[in-house]
């Protein structure tokens, strides 16, 4: 029996994790570039139009549009698809405030359904459970790299007549029964966050494959400007209803193009990290891997596993506290609580001053968040450990760390 690094033995990692540099001289090539255009909007220059060009062939999609962020491609979806005051959306408890911002921002009310134990992401028969006939649409988060279990929820959606947002932005390559993440549902919405697989800083992507849907998220995300006048006598400036200026700029267009390069190998790195430490810590007592259905492909933007304290014989913040001294960083849970138990649902103060638009006359009806809403999913996050993911990981790194969870893992069942 090894004695733990937290009780003054040797420590199962013996090297610094591996790093490396995210960004280099193809990022700086493209920013040249773009300043040599003496413009830095995205209308007039071509950076922001060579990126979507290229992310939609990536994607094998028609369209795509870009936006400043990822927070921003969800609120342009949803204001596509024409969401407005007094519609529900059906959402995830567990994800960033980026998924229902702009629900929240439709003036439209966001409704959590609970969540698959072993993927950590929506199902089927839990949206149908909240489904109403005030139910439009359905934000699916694909949660750190991980696919939902996308068919039975499109036949759901179907049948209701609901259409579907999928939330890629911890899923980049992410492949469910062999086809990606966001191009199942109607449109599908991505982040170059700063903590995403690739970054430009900041910024969004939404890709789709229906005409008409692309030209209204092209304009929402831009004031509901009309770039595309078809109509005889139309001009850009004719607005018949509220958009934001959600544009992406040209720096960060041609900061992404270098960064797509280096997307589907830093994917398949991870992919594969996570897919080997889950081989590795497999069939020990207590400890749960994340789960990964049949003939889909993960991204692991970080990989969370689950721990029965009981048949591990040890409580989740010991059981981390001992990896942590073995050298692994590890963190208890992912968020502190789910989303529906922050201030802003429990109090409904969304609008400073006001209860809307939980209280509007346009809804009519009732809602209440708080703890017992989402039970599967308040049992994920009590039981959660994180342990972060990164491309430039080597097979010691790998090895090492599975080594730190197996000796804590044997520790406790002696």
């Amino acid at each position: 029996m090894e004695k733990l690094a937290l009780l003054g033995g040797p420590k199962a990692k013996t090297v610094p994790f591996a790093t490396g540099k995210r960004f280099g001289e193809p990022e700086l090539q493209q920013l040249r570039e773009a300043l040599a255009q003496e413009t830095l909007f995205y209308w007039k220059g071509g950076k922001v139009k060579a990126f979507t060009r290229k992310f939609a062939d990536l994607y094998q999609s028609d369209y795509c549009v870009a936006a400043s962020s990822g927070t921003a491609a969800i609120h342009v979806a949803l204001g596509a698809l024409g969401i407005s005051e007094g519609d529900e959306v059906i959402t995830s408890p567990i994800t960033d405030m980026g998924s229902v911002i702009g629900i929240l921002y439709q003036n439209a009310i966001p409704v959590f359904a609970d969540l698959d134990p072993h993927t950590y992401n929506l199902t089927a028969a839990a949206i149908e459970e909240r489904i109403t006939d005030r139910t439009k649409a359905v934000v699916v988060v694909h949660l750190a790299g991980n696919a939902a279990d996308m068919d039975p929820i499109m036949a759901v959606a179907r049948k209701h007549g609901l259409r579907v947002v999928e939330d890629c932005a911890q899923s980049y390559m992410c492949r469910y029964r062999g086809r990606l993440a966001g191009t199942i549902g109607d449109i599908g919405c991505f982040s170059l966050n700063d903590f995403k697989h690739i970054s430009a800083g900041d910024g969004g992507m939404l890709i789709m494959n229906e005409e008409d849907l692309y030209y209204r998220a092209f304009r929402f995300a831009d004031k509901n400007y009309n770039r595309f006048p078809q109509t005889p006598g139309s001009t850009m400036r004719d607005i018949e209803s509220l958009a934001p200026n959600y544009r992406m700029n040209e720096l960060t267009g041609a900061v992404a193009i270098a960064q797509l390069d280096r997307l589907e190998s830093i994917c398949e790195r991870r992919g594969s990290y996570g897919d080997r430490l889950t081989t590795g810590i497999s069939g020990l007592p207590g400890l749960q891997p994340p789960q990964v259905l049949p003939g889909g492909r993960s991204s692991y933007w970080f990989y969370m596993l689950r721990i029965d304290e009981q048949a591990a014989g040890v409580s989740r913040n010991d059981f981390c506290a001992a990896l942590q001294a073995e050298g692994v960083p590890c963190s208890p849970g992912y968020i502190p609580t789910c989303v529906y138990d922050y201030p802003i649902f429990r109090n409904q103060s969304a609008y400073p001053g006001t209860h809307s638009p939980f209280d509007s006359p346009h809804y009519g009806r009732e809602i209440k968040y708080g703890p017992g809403l989402c039970p599967v999913a308040e049992e994920i996050l009590a039981t959660a450990i994180q342990m972060p993911v990164n491309e430039f990981y080597t097979d010691q790194d790998l090895q090492e760390v599975i080594a730190a969870i197996r000796k804590v893992s044997a520790y406790y069942q002696k």
